[in-house]
């Protein structure tokens, strides 16, 4: 059952995507990758306390949808089982996928 909480259903509450997070192991070396290898902006690389770092890029025909490059660390998200446990994930290649776009995939490789 889809519950509306009194909202009518023509009503287009969520308009757009805008911020999707990607899983890293190092920040450092992704940041190199999407932006030195792919091409991605930088939109955001900031530090958030002690140890993190807020970093979003974005491909350079959709700036309006912003990457977030997130370490899996221990703290704020992950408690250790959980940061291993992902961490691992992420090494195999086995969490997460996306589909990107260009025109030309013979010249872009």
């Amino acid at each position: 059952m889809i519950t509306t909480f009194g909202l009518s259903n023509n009503i287009n509450m969520i308009t757009k995507l805008n911020h999707v997070s990607v899983f890293v192991l190092d920040q450092d070396s992704a940041y190199d990758f999407y932006v030195n290898k792919l091409g991605f902006t930088v939109n955001t690389d900031a530090a958030m306390g002690p140890g993190m770092r807020w970093l979003t890029v974005c491909a350079p025909g959709q700036p309006e949808l912003e990457i977030s490059l997130m370490a899996v660390t221990e703290g704020m998200m992950f408690d250790a089982q959980s940061a291993h446990q992902m961490r691992e994930l992420v090494q195999r290649g086995t969490f997460g996928f996306g589909v990107f776009e260009c025109n030309d995939l013979i010249a872009t490789y």
